[in-house]
């Protein structure tokens, strides 16, 4: 068959290896539990999108063409890829410098058990907002609060809940934030319009998010009054720690509001804080080395040893042990490992036609303006699962909508706010996605684990289709956005 020859699949084939993959994935959590992200997962992915590719060929597609294809996908979760594999890095560097410690008793000292989750919230929120960046207040401010909350005995579910929930708050309203100047592209829409605009459904979204983290807080399990003493005598045991701990964190915030590119930002902070470990950690540094190494040859290599293997607390508080042992870059790979095999899936079903194909059942439901909206945030939604990341999560439903939008009359501005809500929010919660792999391995705790508790991205979903039946937030052709609410 030529190329000329190729059929479409039809909607029942276009459906079929999602219907697989979603069983197999069933399957896997029943068998393997929390494992199942450590391969069992993997597999599911690349026998749907064997399926799929069996299908493919069936109406056409040649082998080179469907690698061709996977290829293109992968290529483009790289940027995503190393930045993994910088912040397990980053991660334990921070640990070895005492800014993560530092961080952590911070957070245990000033957050009262009370009010944790809903702060939590809202300090994530500040800082992504800053730097526009969800990721990065995860891979660091997050970690300290994660760790905080553990010492305090808190719910890590919720508190990895809280985090995301605010860092993609931030995230979303940053004019610094690649996937906000994405989805104003997309839509050709004015940048700071489509901030404005996205109020409508950012704040109560956030409101509901606070008002709820507020609530679970009122009543934390397990939090004992003694338990910041104990925290902070073992961590003084092992580090040094003080405000020059803090330096890695500013220098990033720096960077990161000049707008240079999140890679090199990551690798200053963690060059950074090497430097410190040496000069005001010297016996943590030592304890990382490999044996048989004596002075600042060992030092250094313990330095070396963090950014591939991540950080070995030689506490012997068991709790802080735990708390502290973690990062480097072989920590992310399992990661890497699950964005590749979801981008094999995702980029067979863009090259048979059939992620176009099931796009395509979704317009057709498409009667007016409400139901237009709703079958953007629909289609985003449905792209995270299939495509396994954000940014084609925002990209492929922006193409696909803007002509319907223009015909039908509804400012562009609409279509941004969609894209975020149904795409930017809700890729962090797929476990294959490249932010929901991200976001577990960082945290450590999985996606199905923290997603009840993703109250602001879920809130903003569900905001923005009750608003679209009401009408609520429209933003009128002849206008370029209504007024903030």
């Amino acid at each position: 068959m030529t190329a000329a020859e190729k059929s479409s699949p039809s909607l029942l084939e276009a459906l079929f290896p999602i219907a697989l993959l979603v069983s197999l994935l069933g399957a896997s959590v029943a068998v393997y539990g929390e494992d199942s992200s450590y391969g069992p997962n993997q597999i599911a992915l690349l026998l749907a999108a064997l399926v799929a590719g069996l299908l493919g060929l069936r109406h056409g597609h040649r082998w080179p063409t469907l690698e061709a294809a996977v290829v293109r996908a992968i290529s483009v979760t790289m940027p995503a890829c190393l930045i993994l594999l910088a912040v397990g890095a980053l991660i334990g560097a921070w640990i070895l410098s005492g800014t993560v410690p530092y961080l952590i008793l911070l957070a245990a000292e000033l957050l009262s058990p009370n009010w944790y989750y809903a702060a939590c919230c809202l300090i994530c929120a500040l800082i992504s907002l800053s730097i526009g960046s969800s990721w990065t207040t995860a891979g660091t401010v997050g970690i300290a609060l994660m760790g905080a909350a553990e010492a305090l005995g808190l719910s890590p579910m919720i508190t990895a809940g809280a985090i995301i929930s605010g860092a993609y708050f931030g995230d979303k309203m940053s004019p610094l934030s690649e996937t906000t100047n994405l989805a104003a592209a997309v839509a050709e829409a004015d940048l700071f319009a489509h901030i404005r605009n996205m109020l409508w459904t950012a704040l109560p979204a956030l409101a509901i998010a606070l008002l709820l983290f507020s609530w679970l807080s009122a009543a934390p399990e397990g939090a004992s009054a003694d338990v910041f003493a104990q925290l902070a005598t073992a961590l003084e045991a092992e580090y040094d720690l003080g405000p020059l701990s803090l330096l890695p964190l500013l220098l990033l915030l720096a960077l990161s509001v000049l707008r240079f590119p999140p890679v090199p930002v990551i690798a200053a902070g963690t060059l950074l804080a090497l430097l410190l470990a040496l000069l005001t950690q010297y016996p943590a540094a030592l304890s990382q080395a490999p044996a048989g190494l004596e002075g600042l040859p060992a030092a250094l290599a313990g330095c070396w040893t963090v950014l591939y293997a991540g950080f070995e607390s030689q506490s012997s508080v068991e709790s802080v042990a735990s708390l502290l042992t973690r990062g480097g870059m072989a920590s992310m790979l399992n990661t890497v490992w699950l964005i590749l095999c979801a981008m094999v899936f995702a980029g067979v079903m863009e090259a048979t036609g059939a992620l176009a194909r099931l796009v395509s059942a979704i317009l057709s439901l498409v009667r007016g303006v409400a139901s237009l909206q709703v079958s953007t945030l629909v289609t985003a939604l449905v792209t995270n699962i299939l495509a396994a990341d954000q940014y084609m999560g925002v990209s492929i439903p922006g193409r696909l909508f803007q002509g319907a939008y223009a015909r039908r009359g509804v400012h562009r501005l609409n279509l941004s706010r969609n894209l975020e809500d149904g795409g930017t929010l809700t890729s962090v919660l797929v476990p294959w996605n490249t932010c929901g792999a991200y976001m577990a391995a960082t945290l450590g705790v999985g996606t199905l684990a923290y997603l009840p508790f993703c109250f602001f991205n879920m809130a903003s979903f569900s905001v923005a289709v009750l608003w679209a039946f009401l009408g609520i937030g429209l933003v009128a052709p002849e206008t370029e956005a209504e007024p903030a609410p």
